[in-house]
């Protein structure tokens, strides 16, 4: 089993780039093979330029480009067998409904799967994080209260299928809706990543998070809510809530972690 590095964005690729940085390590090293797939971006050659020089400077010599603009693309052979012998696959920013588009229920996506499950490193930033999830988080509004209907979903790559993630989470002030999007979908647990970080889910082993910021828990299973009985666009009653504050440094293994997180976090190592 491979591992998945959930980022939220804005991860520096200049200065130190630590979290790049440790998805090169993930991926096996400066010899790693490594995918960087831009189809969530309107202008891929430009963010491309980017992580090129990035990954370049952090002695990755083996990264190219998955440049995918358009279904068929996606369902070529031949990208399907670029990803069969990547190391690590990088999905970058833009915009998630664009990402899915272009590449949902394609070959694309199948190999993206097989490559996690033969050990791979998938991480994606922004966008991309957000599409890892079953139920992809597609906008959502940024009100100081949680309220009814403020989410629109979509469906995501599914490699969490019991999670919601949300990204750039501190800097745009998102936790209300995420909590918008746990108080309807209770059997959902909220994942809200700070730019800069990354959440990194070694399968069967371990978490991690890494970088400048936290990462932010709603776990609503146990929650009570009016989400039944109001309107759309009236505030969300929400009781019992758990959140969590994962800050950079945090790690669990197997079998730890104070209880009542334990049984979460057994969840997360298991995500795929």
């Amino acid at each position: 089993m491979g591992s998945l590095m959930i980022i939220g964005g804005s991860e520096d690729r200049t200065d130190g780039k630590a979290v790049l940085e440790r998805f090169v390590q993930q991926a096996g090293g400066p010899k790693a093979a490594i995918c960087v797939l831009t189809a969530a971006s309107t202008v891929p050659d430009t963010i491309w330029a980017q992580y090129d020089e990035a990954f370049a400077k952090l002695g990755a010599g083996n990264h190219s480009h998955l440049k995918v603009d358009e279904r068929a693309q996606a369902d070529a052979a031949g990208v399907a067998e670029k990803i069969a012998r990547a190391d690590g696959i990088f999905i970058t920013g833009g915009a998630q409904e664009r990402l899915i588009a272009a590449t949902g229920d394609t070959l694309l996506h199948k190999a993206l799967h097989e490559a996690l499950q033969r050990g791979a490193c998938i991480a994606g930033t922004s966008a991309g994080a957000s599409a890892m999830a079953q139920h992809m988080l597609v906008s959502g509004k940024t009100e100081l209260q949680a309220e009814k209907g403020a989410i629109e979903f979509g469906k995501g790559y599914g490699f969490a299928s019991d999670f919601v993630i949300d990204q750039h989470f501190s800097q745009r002030h998102r936790l209300s809706r995420l909590l918008s999007a746990v108080a309807e979908n209770p059997q959902l647990v909220g994942l809200g990543i700070d730019e800069d970080t990354a959440l990194l889910i070694e399968q069967s082993t371990s978490i991690e998070v890494l970088g400048g910021g936290a990462v932010t828990v709603i776990d609503g299973r146990q929650s009570v809510s009016n989400a039944a009985r109001i309107k759309d666009g009236e505030c969300l009653e929400i009781v019992d809530v758990r959140l969590h504050v994962l800050p950079s440094g945090t790690r669990y293994r197997v079998g730890g972690g104070p209880a009542p997180f334990a049984d979460l976090l057994q969840r997360l190592i298991n995500i795929a």
